[in-house]
């Protein structure tokens, strides 16, 4: 399986896809890994595109290191990735925490690489309500999932599957298929990397990040998203990155990725393409 050497050399995996096309690079949410973007990978590199997607730190077939579990650490292994594959032109595409991952990789190592980016449900600007983010969520929302990882996290895993990650608390109509999924792709991310990264994912301050995107940057949230609201973060990104496109999936939840693939796919081409 292919792998780059990040500094300190925990191995990244990553997944290489399609031909000689303008490149798409897919990072995942938490606590997930690339497989999570599969059939976007499929799709896109079906239609002539570069496709890669990576394990990040700790997750999925990448390095369960002791250290390093943080947004500053994912965004250079990030960095290191796309710099070993000599990647230019690029679309940057992330979900949920790989959002944040990817606005953040801007931030410290700016758009000389970059074409374009796409967040999708994601967590920039910030999640976690502070002095200054008095819309955010409240840290108890976040110790919730914390003391969910260290009791039983299989179970916390089945339990956001069935219900505010898919939105089949609301709709009932989400396929096994896919929360399985949700559930084997969780249980292969390291225990305290999935616990550090709830802070990464809910504490980091994306907005220096974002007042430095130079480039085209598309961004899709469903307007029924229990675990990123689309208040608290599309809605806000939009506004705060200059020149943003805004797409708002009218009752759709946090899984855009499954749940609204084929349209989240035909916006993503669009959007690469033009």
């Amino acid at each position: 399986m292919p792998h780059v050497t990040a500094d300190d050399g925990a191995q990244i995996f990553y997944k290489d896809l399609g031909g000689d096309g303008t490149p798409v690079l897919l990072s995942h949410g938490w606590p997930l890994n690339a497989d999570a973007w599969e059939a976007a990978a499929l799709f896109l590199a079906n239609h002539g595109h570069r496709v890669i997607a990576h394990d990040r730190r700790g997750h999925g077939r990448s390095s369960q290191t002791w250290h390093g579990n943080e947004m500053d650490t994912y965004a250079d292994d990030l960095a290191c990735l796309i710099d070993k594959l000599d990647l230019d032109d690029l679309t940057l595409v992330g979900h949920s925490t790989g959002g944040g991952e990817i606005v953040h990789y801007v931030g410290r190592h700016g758009t000389a690489r970059v074409a374009r980016l796409v967040l999708v449900s994601a967590v920039p600007p910030l999640m976690l309500r502070t002095d200054d983010n008095p819309d955010g969520l409240p840290i108890d929302v976040f110790d919730a999932i914390r003391a969910g990882e260290t009791a039983n996290r299989s179970q916390l895993y089945r339990d956001l599957a069935d219900g505010p990650f898919f939105g089949h608390n609301r709709r009932g109509d989400v396929a096994q298929g896919f929360r399985d999924a949700f559930w084997l792709q969780s249980m292969a991310c390291g225990h305290r990397a999935a616990y550090e990264c709830i802070a990464a994912f809910s504490a980091t301050d994306f907005r220096p990040d974002l007042e430095k995107i130079d480039v085209p940057t598309l961004v899709i949230h469903g307007d029924d998203d229990q675990i990123v609201p689309f208040e608290v973060g599309g809605k806000r990104s939009a506004e705060l990155i200059n020149g943003a496109v805004l797409k708002v999936y009218e009752g759709s939840g946090h899984a855009l990725p499954d749940t609204d693939r084929d349209r989240l796919h035909a916006d993503l081409l669009a959007f690469i393409d033009n």
